[in-house]
């Protein structure tokens, strides 16, 4: 069967003792914090995202045992699965899969930075996710562009110069996941190199002028940070 593809899997052993160590480890209290913080805790057991690294480098890479504990619905399970998924073994029907699957901001995060982004489909899925209508699917596209910006540095200027089209096309959108991002995405793309600032700036000052609170937010923080001294020190260091 396809990578992506939702089957009804029988869970081995191996799975049903890693959910039941999640259970071991929740946190009421944690759970409760997680709240405080706007993540989804229907699901939630109330583990800190350090505890799941250290379980994933302990059980180490394992693609089938990611699919299973993703089915499982468990909150931590999915952050765990994004772990240990061989992004080798991915196909597109999975991410949309995944992706479909978002509840919740950290969720959605985590999967994008120690997953998605390493597949072959990473670039596409920008494509595919911001013009979505779904909170989730769309927050899972621009974040796509925030990991990219961090970690594709091989990646020329002009890849983030179409990028920023996206940010720009849907600055107006109100909701607090989706502005958040837009916002993250234009800041970083910004912080790339001096050339990117400049262009960013740029970009930010037209989303300014938009008719919309959310893109007047939105650009008005990103260009506290862009233009900050500090910020442009940075990138001199760096290059």
């Amino acid at each position: 069967p396809r990578p992506g593809a939702r089957q009804c899997r029988v869970m081995n052993d191996r799975t049903q003792a890693i959910l039941s160590r999640l259970r071991q480890m929740s946190d009421p209290a944690a759970r409760a914090g997680m709240a405080r913080f706007g993540i989804a805790t229907d699901s939630a057991l109330g583990i800190s995202v350090a505890r799941l690294r250290q379980l994933a480098r302990e059980i180490g890479p394992d693609h089938n045992l990611a699919l299973e504990l993703w089915d499982s619905g468990l909150h931590e399970a999915r952050i765990l699965a994004s772990m240990l998924a061989d992004p080798r073994l991915a196909d597109s029907a999975l991410l949309d899969t995944w992706a479909a699957d978002f509840n919740s901001w950290d969720l959605c995060d985590q999967c994008c930075n120690n997953f998605f982004r390493k597949t072959a489909f990473a670039r596409a899925k920008i494509f595919e996710w911001c013009p979505r209508q779904e909170e989730f699917l769309r927050r899972a596209g621009f974040v796509m562009i925030c990991v990219l910006a961090v970690h594709d540095r091989q990646a020329p200027d002009h890849d983030f110069e179409i990028l920023l089209e996206l940010v720009e096309k849907y600055a107006f959108d109100e909701r607090n996941f989706v502005k958040k991002a837009v916002n993250w995405a234009l800041r970083q793309i910004g912080k790339r190199n001096r050339q990117l600032n400049l262009t960013a700036i740029a970009c930010a000052e037209r989303i300014a002028v938009q008719d919309s609170p959310a893109a007047r937010w939105i650009a008005t923080d990103a260009l506290r940070e862009l233009r900050n001294p500090r910020t442009r020190m940075r990138m001199q260091v760096k290059s």
